[in-house]
């Protein structure tokens, strides 16, 4: 037990010389490498063609459902590798769930490790997976033991950054979050090259691909995870005074247990908001390119022709396009994690959720108008303010919870809520897809089957501002007394300042000024070289 002494939370108590800027990054280097999620979708093609390589080896017409999932002799159709993508957000949402109460007594550092060896050890199942030819190893490789370890990533960096920055709550976390939707603008290029540097003539490059990823992630993630420090308790920033308890009602400053939070109105109507701000964002976000192709056809090209009239290769120029509009939008996604949950430090939290709930109803009901009259600058506009806000209801959640349940258990009531990040990821893609069908089946024309779904999701945004109004500050009874804070903080293993310095890591004292440039670096020109290539792919919106 002694070799693994450095994971325990009173090892990870930050000594008096420690700079607090060492934790965003830190956070940021596990985020950014389980945002990977939201760029799976680059692997769905090349796995299609796992077998046949140039072409896909169809299954016997005939075949059952378990048969075509043991099959080792003809290759998974598309809809099968997509239920990785459903198994990620369902699995994160029900692991920051169950063990977000672990992760507070545990401490960040001991999640973070967890957290990679899960989401890298799933990798390493799914190469063996696609090595053998098993989905169902993928499954439970990435899908199942990945999606756990997507779950404590996440939430494992929340209340150690709301701790370490009481005064910037919103911009702490929006740092860290907006690491997990860049993920994918760093990993899904890597991947591409990757997989063209392995392919054969006998192999499309995964498997090698995913072991190779596994070991990048595992290394950046491990960095991250042992970099965690968490504060004394009662450390606050020098010069900072905490504000008057009157000041602002919605900010309190005690604390409600996790396991109480179940039975509090106040959780399920941010549960509320954050969930119907979700399924109006993710649905579009999943559904972005054929979007945009139906709506405006041969007009992304200059051409006065309906998208069903396009010949092949207009299709494929417009498709090129589409793509573009995806990457922007993933921009603004991660833009709006940090800019709105910064904002929220200054407006408030409530006051952002009823901007992001205002304003997108208004976008949302004006855009079947903008698509008719073929207002392509404005719709392509809108859409990324919808999206910002998409990103941004995510970041500023973590700060609105300890805004209204206290700090101490933090992480794990932000774990208890994803779950409706779980039930959003299921209600988007429905709402928007089936209305859609529905639609076309009864002849409306492509270009205005998704008037109905805009006017459906200004209608969820119409009833989330309802909840978010209806939030007020949290009744004395729910939270905990002195005693039980006091027995609380035993559990979590949390010491003063002159207690802990006592115990704590040589590595912990004085922060290295240039420590805290090459931490930055380290995820920053990552970040950067994502950022780059996609505004790259989204230049040919403007060409």
């Amino acid at each position: 037990m002694a070799l693994f002494d450095f994971l325990e939370k009173e090892r990870t108590v930050a000594g008096a010389g420690f700079n607090r800027w060492l934790v965003p990054p830190a956070a940021l280097a596990i985020h950014l490498c389980i945002g990977m999620a939201y760029g799976f979708s680059v692997f769905w093609l090349p796995l299609s063609k796992a077998l046949g390589i140039k072409e896909s080896i169809a299954c016997a017409a005939d075949i059952g459902l378990l048969e075509r999932i043991l099959s080792s002799s003809c290759d998974w159709q598309i809809s099968m590798l997509g239920w990785m993508y459903t198994m990620f957000f369902v699995f994160l949402g029900l692991a920051a769930w169950l063990f977000g109460g672990w992760l507070e007594h545990a401490g960040p550092r001991k999640a973070g490790v967890v957290s990679a060896v899960c989401w890298c050890g799933g990798l390493v199942i799914s190469a063996l997976g696609v090595y053998q030819h098993q989905i169902w190893l993928m499954w439970l490789g990435s899908g199942v033991i990945g999606g756990i370890g997507l779950g404590l990533g996440y939430i494992s960096p929340v209340s150690t950054l709301i701790k370490w920055f009481p005064d910037r709550r919103g911009m702490a976390t929006g740092m860290a979050i907006m690491g997990f939707g860049g993920g994918a603008m760093i990993g899904a290029p890597l991947a591409d090259k990757l997989m063209k540097f392995f392919a054969t003539p006998d192999s499309v490059g995964v498997w090698q691909t995913f072991l190779v990823m596994a070991a990048i992630y595992f290394v950046f993630m491990m960095a991250g995870a042992l970099a965690y420090r968490v504060p004394p308790t009662g450390w606050k920033p020098a010069g900072w005074t905490p504000p008057a308890t009157n000041a602002n009602t919605m900010i309190t400053t005690r604390h409600v247990h996790a396991s109480k939070v179940w039975g509090i109105p106040q959780f399920w109507l941010v549960w509320l908001v954050l969930c119907l701000n979700v399924t109006a964002g993710i649905g579009i976000l999943g559904m972005a390119s054929p979007l945009l192709q139906e709506i405006f056809g041969g007009q992304l090209l200059g051409v006065a022709v309906a998208f069903n009239e396009l010949t092949t290769a207009q299709k494929a120029q417009i498709a090129a396009i589409a793509a573009g509009f995806t990457g922007l939008l993933s921009l603004f996604n991660i833009g709006g994690r940090f800019v709105w949950a910064s904002c929220s430090d200054f407006l408030g939290r409530k006051v952002t959720y009823g901007i992001f709930f205002v304003l997108g109803f208004a976008l949302y009901a004006s855009i079947p108008s903008m698509a008719h009259g073929g207002q392509l600058a404005l719709f392509v506009g809108f859409f990324c303010i919808i999206l910002s806000m998409y990103g941004g209801g995510f970041a500023t959640v973590p700060a609105y919870l300890a805004d209204l349940f206290g700090t101490q258990m933090v992480g794990a009531i932000h774990g208890r809520l994803l779950t409706a990040w779980s039930a959003a990821g299921v209600f988007g893609p429905l709402v928007v897809n089936y209305v859609r069908e529905y639609q076309i089946e009864h002849g409306v024309p492509k270009a205005q089957a998704y008037d109905i779904t805009m006017y459906v999701l200004a209608g969820l945004l119409v009833a989330g501002l309802i909840c978010n109004l209806l939030v007020r500050p949290v009744a004395d009874k729910h939270f905990m007394s002195d005693k039980e804070l006091a027995d609380e903080k035993r559990l979590a293993h949390e010491r003063d300042a002159a207690a802990a310095n006592g115990n704590v890591v040589a590595s912990n004292g004085v922060t290295s000024p240039l420590t805290v440039a090459l931490a930055w670096l380290a995820v920053g020109i990552p970040l950067a070289i994502g950022i780059v290539l996609t505004i790259q792919k989204a230049a040919v919106l403007f060409k």
